[in-house]
């Protein structure tokens, strides 16, 4: 049987700049890193230990030894018993898994959420820090897989529910704990006997239509708004009409957008939700917002300057964005108000509208849906449920018009 096992760092840091360190076994060709708890600095980890600079690199350097001499053992274990052993068979012993009905969800939530910073995926490591922070509030930290039931899943609803949380929130949070659940199932961490989403239903959870969309009319009074008076909102008109022009880009890809992604009087972008690509043309209207930023001359490669520096770290880039996503929401109610919209708007306004409006020009649902860049149409006529609302009302008035 070949195997080997060695120290090693992850290959990417986390967002505070420290690397993981992994023991990591290759056997058959097949590889797998498995967390030591342990972390440090890349000019501190040279042949499979810590250096000097390392704070207590002799304590923790014996703590890889012994890793290291545990690892060895439990194959050395396998080959005596004569047993042809898998990459799950040893990373089950090491972490002494024997009985994967008592791991503790609070513990795999951590490492979960670990992986999910260390990969820059910011968005994800928050929104399961906060179902993490919410559900264990509700079940204890020493809730295990096994504890899970669809009546454990209802009195999390039901404690989301006299917390004050809408649908719209329970559904956010159900979704993100299913999907550790998956997770943990994949991982052999969880019985799929075990998992409670096979009978509990979270599309019975059903959103509130709150009215998101502008109306036209109130869309002309925020475009033609006179902000001569009021400089300190012109950032947020910026915003928020380049998104609608931009077929309602939303505002973590406005903040990531390069001047390097605009060529031959085109917009060239991967959404980040989706990964869908889009190629839309620079019309007048998003030429002029270009050209007002393009007059700052910044060091940042980046269009807006939401990211002021082009090497952020994954952290960094999250908090940054958070600080000025919340500023634009602020101004963009001074906005609101300043033009005559008596209504909350919000950067998530943006797409809807762009949606709603062109659906009472006359833009076809197909055509909407593909320049969205959704995936199903049924995504898009989510958008648009308000104006089916309004239309159906007007089709009633043909009876009472008899």
């Amino acid at each position: 049987m070949n195997t080997s096992i060695k120290i090693v760092l992850d290959s990417r840091p986390m967002s505070n700049n420290l690397y993981t360190v992994y023991l990591r076994i290759i056997k058959d060709r097949k590889r797998k890193n498995i967390a030591l708890g342990l972390k440090c600095r890349k000019e501190h980890f040279e042949n499979e230990q810590f250096l000097k600079g390392h704070p207590d690199y002799k304590v923790e350097n014996n703590l890889l030894i012994s890793f290291k001499a545990r690892a060895n053992k439990i194959i050395r274990d396998f080959q005596n018993e004569g047993k042809n052993f898998s990459i799950e068979d040893f990373e089950k012993k090491f972490r002494g898994k024997s009985d994967i009905k008592n791991c503790k969800i609070a513990d795999f939530y951590d490492e979960i959420i670990e992986e999910f910073e260390r990969a820059g995926r910011m968005g994800y490591a928050k929104a399961f820090k906060d179902t993490k922070i919410s559900f264990l509030k509700c079940t204890g930290n020493k809730v295990t897989f096994s504890d899970i039931n669809p009546v454990l899943i209802e009195k999390y609803k039901v404690n989301l529910r006299e917390k004050g949380s809408e649908n719209g929130g329970i559904s956010f949070k159900m979704r993100h704990l299913r999907a550790l659940f998956n997770i943990a199932i994949n991982r052999k961490v969880m019985s799929r006997e075990n998992y409670p989403f096979k009978e509990y239903k979270i599309s019975k959870i059903k959103a509130e239509n709150n009215k998101i969309a502008l109306a036209i009319e109130d869309f002309k009074k925020i475009k033609d708004v006179d902000l001569s008076q009021n400089p300190t909102l012109i950032e947020a008109y910026n915003y928020f009409m380049f998104s609608i022009y931009t077929r309602g880009m939303n505002f973590a890809d406005m903040a990531k957008l390069k001047w390097s992604d605009i060529a031959n009087n085109r917009i060239y972008y991967k959404r980040s939700k989706t990964k869908h690509s889009f190629n839309i043309e620079v019309n007048e209207k998003i030429q002029e917002i270009l050209d007002f930023y393009k007059g700052h001359n910044r060091n940042s490669g980046y269009v807006f300057p939401i990211l002021l520096k082009d090497d952020l770290t994954p952290k960094q880039i999250a908090n940054r964005r958070h600080k000025v996503l919340s500023r634009y929401n602020v101004k963009l109610k001074k906005l609101a108000e300043l033009a005559g919209v008596e209504r909350n708007i919000s950067s998530y306004v943006a797409r809807h509208s762009f949606a709603t409006m062109l659906k009472y020009l006359g833009t076809s649902v197909e055509k909407i849906s593909e320049m969205m860049g959704h995936s199903d149409i049924q995504i898009t006529m989510s958008y648009l449920k308000d104006f089916e609302n309004e239309e159906l009302d007007k089709e009633i008035t043909k009876l009472i018009e008899l």
